[in-house]
C-alpha cells in the first residue's frame, strides 16, 4: 500500500522535530517517520538526567537559545564551582576549578524536555514512530520511500521531497538509494563521523552531593579511566555525576556493562570518596551499540567535529528532491544540538523556496 505525503522526514531526533515544527507552523503537509519507539534521536533522557547531549551556549546558539524560551523550558547553569579533580598516574589531586567560557547551559527537565516540548506542538497523526526507512527509490514523479514497522510490515510513502534527519554516515550504510546517489556525494556522507557515535556515557545519582560539601566541583579529568571526563550532573531529582568513558569501543564491547559500571563506581571513589561507590540509580549508555546511532566505522574513538558535507544534490534524479538535515550537516555547528536546530532551519527553508513540485494529488498511486 502506498500513502502520500508532500515532504517526508527521516528521523525524529532533534532536527527531524525542528523541521516538522517550522513545516507545522506554515501549514505544510509532511509525514515524519523515525525508526526508533521514541522521539529525540540521539537526545536521551533517564528522568531529568541526560544520556545523550546535555549543554548548550547561549551567548554563541542564539537560535538555539530562542527555541528554548519560546517553549518555556527552564534552564540551569552547569554547576562549576569549586575543586576540579585531575587523576593521572598516582593519587587524584585538586587543583582551582575554572569557569567555562561562554557559560554551559542544560535544559532543568533534561533535553528530553525539548524533544518532548517539540512533539507536543505536531499534529500526532504525521508522526510514525517504529517505522524505520530502508530505501528511497526516485520514479520520474516522486520520491518513494520504503520503511518496515515494528511487525517487519512495509509500507511506503510517496513524497515530492526528503528531508533526511539522520547522520550522513547512518544514511549512507542503512537505506539504499535507487538510483545510487552520486559517488562523489556518497562519499562524502561516508566520511563524515556521527556525532556521539563512538561515545558511551556512565551516570550515577546519589543521595547527597558529597562532593560538593568537600569543597569540589565535581569535575574531573582522568588519565586513568575508565572515565576521561567527569561532570556534576545534578538536577531537581537529585545530586548525580555523569562522565563520558575513555575507552574504545571495541573494548567496551568486550568487557560488558556491569565491569565497566563497576570499574566507574571505584574510579569515582577514588575521585570523590567512598560515598560513591553506592549510588541510589545508575545509568549507562553505549551509543557505538545503538544500530539507530553508529555504524561499524563509528567504533574508532573520534571525538573531533567534522566539516559538514554538501546538504544537496545540484544534478542527475535526486536534484531538488533530498537535503540532509542532520546536525552534522550544520556548517555552523556541526555535531551540536545547535548543528540540529540549524540545519533543519536551512532545509525547511529550502523546501519553502524550492520549485514547484507535483502535489500529492497528483502524484500517480501505483508502487513502483
Amino acid at each position: 500500500m502506498t500513502i502520500q505525503a508532500d515532504t517526508v522526514i527521516i528521523g525524529a531526533g532533534l532536527s527531524g522535530l525542528y523541521a516538522a515544527f517550522l513545516l507545522e507552523r506554515h501549514g505544510a503537509d509532511y509525514l515524519l517517520l523515525e525508526g526508533r519507539d521514541r522521539p529525540g534521536g540521539r537526545i536521551l533522557g533517564a528522568g531529568s538526567y541526560d544520556l545523550g547531549p546535555t549543554w548548550f551556549w547561549p551567548a554563541i546558539q542564539p537560535e538555539l537559545d530562542a527555541i528554548v524560551r519560546d517553549l518555556s523550558l527552564p534552564v540551569i547553569p552547569q554547576y562549576e564551582a569549586g575543586a576540579l579533580t585531575v587523576e593521572r598516574s598516582g593519587p587524584p589531586a585538586r587543583m582551582p576549578g575554572y569557569p567555562s567560557y561562554p557559560a554551559s547551559m542544560r535544559l532543568a527537565a533534561g533535553m528530553s524536555s525539548l524533544a518532548e516540548a517539540l512533539r507536543a506542538r505536531l499534529d500526532p497523526a504525521r508522526i510514525k514512530l517504529g517505522h524505520t526507512v530502508t530505501r528511497l527509490h526516485a520514479t520520474s514523479h516522486a520520491v518513494d520511500v520504503h520503511a518496515h514497522d515494528r511487525e517487519g510490515r512495509t509500507h511506503v510513502v510517496r513524497a515530492s521531497r526528503v528531508l533526511l534527519a539522520v547522520p550522513p554516515r547512518l544514511a549512507h550504510a542503512r537505506i539504499a538509494f535507487d538510483p545510487p546517489l552520486p559517488a562523489a556525494w556518497a562519499a562524502q556522507w561516508r566520511d563524515t563521523p556521527t556525532w556521539m557515535a563512538p561515545h558511551a556515557k556512565y551516570l550515577a545519582v546519589y543521595g547527597a552531593a558529597f562532593w560538593r560539601e568537600q569543597g569540589l566541583s565535581g569535575a574531573a579529568r582522568s588519565a586513568r579511566g575508565p572515565l576521561a571526563e567527569v561532570h556534576d550532573a545534578s538536577t531537581d531529582q537529585g545530586p548525580a555525576l555523569f562522565g563520558f568513558l575513555g575507552v574504545p569501543a571495541a573494548a567496551r564491547r568486550s568487557a560488558g556493562q556491569d565491569e565497566l559500571m563497576a570499574h566507574c563506581r571505584a574510579q569515582l571513589a577514588r575521585l570523590f570518596g567512598p560515598e560513591a561507590l553506592t549510588p541510589v540509580q545508575e545509568h549507562f549508555k553505549d551509543w557505538a551499540q545503538d544500530p539507530l546511532t553508529a555504524t561499524p566505522a563509528d567504533g574508532i574513538d573520534n571525538s573531533a567535529h567534522a566539516a559538514a558535507p554538501g546538504m544537496t544534490v545540484d544534478a542527475g534524479p535526486w536534484q531538488d528532491r533530498l537535503t540532509g538535515i542532520a546536525s552534522e550537516w550544520s556548517g555552523a555547528f556541526p555535531g551540536y544540538l545547535a548543528g540540529a536546530v540549524d540545519a533543519a532551519a536551512n532545509g525547511v527553508r529550502w523546501l519553502l523556496r524550492g520549485s514547484a513540485s507535483a502535489s500529492p494529488s497528483t502524484l500517480p498511486r501505483d508502487s513502483a
